[in-house]
């Protein structure tokens, strides 16, 4: 019997490609992917402005959201940094919305991919450190300088640049890294209990639950990797935020 590799499920596939005069326009599975997720959540979005009194059970869950992600931004960021609550919440939001949607049948896990994650951090992560430089000017560099007696100055401040450069990267590894590792752990027990059931149905029962379990894990894990992502980009941007309070 032939089974797919697991890394298969990863490959970024052209669907059509369209040709205007000199260019060249090639739609893959990941742009049809991120496109379904954009129109679902602008179409959610739009449809919590009109809102019931009595909320029903999926304004509910958005007002449950809402309310989480409004704590842990004005957690991090305090009462002045409410100004950027739309922007973590629709990043939250897209980070969910993309991880929940690689867990449907025939879903295209977008947030596996490095380049595209960690494209989307170091943007974030740019913007930031902009940001600081517009709130603070030349002031803000003074985060690359450590409390530190002078002579270590030459060792510490690379040092610090260097952090600093290297956590924008970190963060889309971490989400890739664990989004791959979840997708590739279920096709690897599903595969093994598909061949179990083609053996003996009778053994199938327990390494059936067990993949049910892991699904359920991994369920918990998309939700988990959305929320480290919004709350890690919160905690970077309260450093442009809070300058003054270093």
């Amino acid at each position: 019997m032939f089974i797919r590799s697991p890394l298969a499920q990863f490959d970024v596939v052209s669907i059509f490609t369209i040709f205007l005069k000199n260019y060249e326009i090639t739609v893959t599975n990941l742009s049809i992917t991120i496109f379904i997720v954009l129109f679902l959540l602008y179409n959610l979005l739009y449809f919590f402005n009109f809102g019931h009194i009595i909320p029903r059970i999926w304004q509910k869950l958005g007002e449950i959201l809402f309310i989480f992600i409004y704590r842990l931004v004005y957690q991090q960021l305090g009462k002045k940094g409410m100004q950027y609550l739309p922007f973590l919440f629709a990043l939250f939001m897209f980070i969910l919305s993309l991880n929940l949607y690689s867990l449907l049948p025939y879903g295209f896990a977008v947030t596996s991919h490095f380049i595209w994650t960690v494209y989307f951090s170091v943007s974030i992560c740019f913007g930031i450190f902009i940001l600081g430089l517009i709130n603070y000017n030349i002031k803000f560099f003074k985060i690359f300088v450590p409390e530190v007696p002078l002579f270590l100055y030459l060792l510490m401040i690379p040092i610090e640049i260097f952090s600093y450069i290297l956590r924008s990267f970190s963060l889309g590894i971490r989400l890739s890294a664990n989004i791959i590792s979840g997708h590739i752990l279920v096709h690897i027990i599903a595969d093994f209990v598909l061949l179990l059931c083609k053996a003996n149905q009778l053994i199938v029962v327990i390494p059936f639950f067990f993949l049910l379990a892991i699904c359920v894990l991994e369920l918990g894990l998309a939700c988990l990797q959305a929320y480290i992502f919004t709350i890690l980009v919160s905690i970077y941007l309260n450093d442009s935020v809070h300058f003054a309070a270093h």
